[in-house]
């Protein structure tokens, strides 16, 4: 290809038509994305949140909806001096600016007060430590009342007077007043008193005397044959057993050695 031809492409109508089409096209993307993005996001747009708390819910869901907000209830409260169904609080909080259709979310007072399950803390704890437990979990304990029993130990739990059981359902605005053991001993309470058992008394047992004789010292040979003579039991002929005569071995001649004769002694001369 000739220099010239490659040069005179440039002056077709079809290559700058092109690049101007593109051009064009990345200006339009460019200002949709800077404007369109601030038009979908009311970019510089800002609503002051009204004040909502102590109204009604159907009134605080009015006066937002009429500015473009959404109100959505997200947890409940109990105050004994404000009427039911009213908001408590209020999230994001009164004054703060958002835009247009964002959620708020308020907190409602409930129609009656919360309800703690009771622990099994009835004979099964300490005065201390059914306390530190109840309080823990949000009951109002008040003073406790002893009765006879074990010192401090748990024995029941009244609630305006009566008495609860484990698993009952206790509102937070009712005082619980625990019924704990003074260490002392009701005077009603049973005591089985049992006898000891003895064995049957037998007034022959005392004519029984042991025959064992007192010694004093040491007893000689005399003296234990004279107080303890053998007994010589008789003979009865009657039953005598016939003597069966023993017969005698023959006993074997002894053998007698012969003697050698003694050579005469010598005299010295």
């Amino acid at each position: 290809m000739k220099s010239s031809e490659f040069f005179n492409k440039f002056k077709s109508f079809y290559l700058w038509g092109n690049l101007l089409g593109m051009a064009v096209a990345i200006v339009l993307v460019c200002l949709g994305v800077r404007y369109g993005l601030d038009i979908y996001t009311h970019h510089g747009e800002s609503i002051a949140i009204p004040d909502v708390k102590r109204k009604s819910f159907k009134e605080a869901e009015k006066i937002l909806s009429q500015l473009g907000f959404k109100a959505v209830v997200s947890d409940t409260g109990y105050v004994k001096t404000i009427p039911p169904d009213c908001v408590l609080e209020q999230t994001p909080a009164a004054g703060d600016k958002v835009k247009t259709g964002r959620i708020i979310y308020l907190t409602i007072n409930a129609s009656k007060s919360p309800t703690i399950t009771l622990p099994d803390v009835i004979d099964n704890s300490s005065l201390r430590e059914a306390m530190a437990k109840l309080t823990a979990m949000g009951f109002k304990v008040g003073t406790p009342q002893f009765i006879p029993g074990e010192k401090d130990w748990v024995y029941g739990i009244l609630v305006r007077g009566k008495h609860v059981v484990t698993g009952d359902r206790i509102s937070i605005e009712d005082t619980v007043i625990i019924q704990a053991g003074n260490g002392m001993r009701d005077s009603t309470d049973v005591i089985d008193y049992v006898d000891p058992i003895y064995p049957e008394y037998d007034p022959s047992e005392e004519d029984d005397v042991d025959g064992f004789e007192e010694v004093t010292g040491p007893v000689t040979e005399t003296e234990e044959t004279t107080t303890h003579p053998q007994e010589v039991k008789p003979i009865n002929p009657s039953k005598t057993e016939p003597t069966v005569p023993q017969k005698k071995e023959p006993t074997a001649p002894r053998k007698t050695e012969p003697t050698t004769p003694k050579s005469p002694k010598s005299t010295p001369k």
